[in-house]
């Protein structure tokens, strides 16, 4: 994991991105980041990462498309997808496409680092590895209709049936500095 500690950040949302981004150069990392597929056509021109952290739902497109893109540039790039909107069948083609693992958030740096460390599957991991928490469930929803609304708090509020307050009040208390 020494050789070369370039990671790139394929990322749309800007407050996670900043913290991740921190954390990550806090460890040693230099972090390029984008968000979307041309950001990484255009930062693949820049640098040649040995590691990459991709968003599965981007504002400009699907983060499967960069996977793709990432692996073909360089097949030996350790790739990591999060994603707040985990399925099987993402999950699948994200590893087809070149992944070595895929995360679902909130996942922190130290989760992707480990992922990154672990070249092969292990049989003896728990099928309940990580329980979702109703305050992780409902953080999920509120952030997925909240990119939906296209980041519309009073759209948000209504959409989820609870008063612009009260989701101001939630959305405070989940705030990324």
């Amino acid at each position: 994991m020494e050789a070369e500690r370039n990671l790139l950040l394929v990322e749309d949302d800007a407050a996670f991105v900043k913290a991740l981004r921190r954390s990550f150069e806090r460890r040693g990392y230099a972090v390029e980041q984008c968000d979307g597929v041309e950001g990484v056509r255009a930062a693949l021109q820049r640098v040649s990462p040995g590691y990459a952290v991709v968003d599965l739902k981007l504002a400009s497109g699907s983060g499967l498309e960069c996977v793709k893109l990432l692996h073909d540039h360089d097949p030996e790039m350790r790739i990591v997808v999060l994603t707040g909107f985990a399925s099987i069948a993402t999950a699948v083609e994200a590893i087809k496409l070149g992944a070595c693992h895929y995360l679902p958030k909130p996942s922190n740096t130290a989760d992707v680092i480990a992922a990154f460390e672990r070249a092969g599957g292990d049989v003896s991991v728990p099928l309940t590895q990580r329980q979702t928490s109703l305050k992780n469930l409902e953080w999920e929803r509120i952030h997925e209709t909240l990119a939906d609304s296209g980041f519309n708090i009073s759209e948000t509020a209504r959409r989820l049936g609870m008063h612009r307050r009260t989701l101001a009040r939630k959305l405070e208390k989940w705030r990324v500095k």
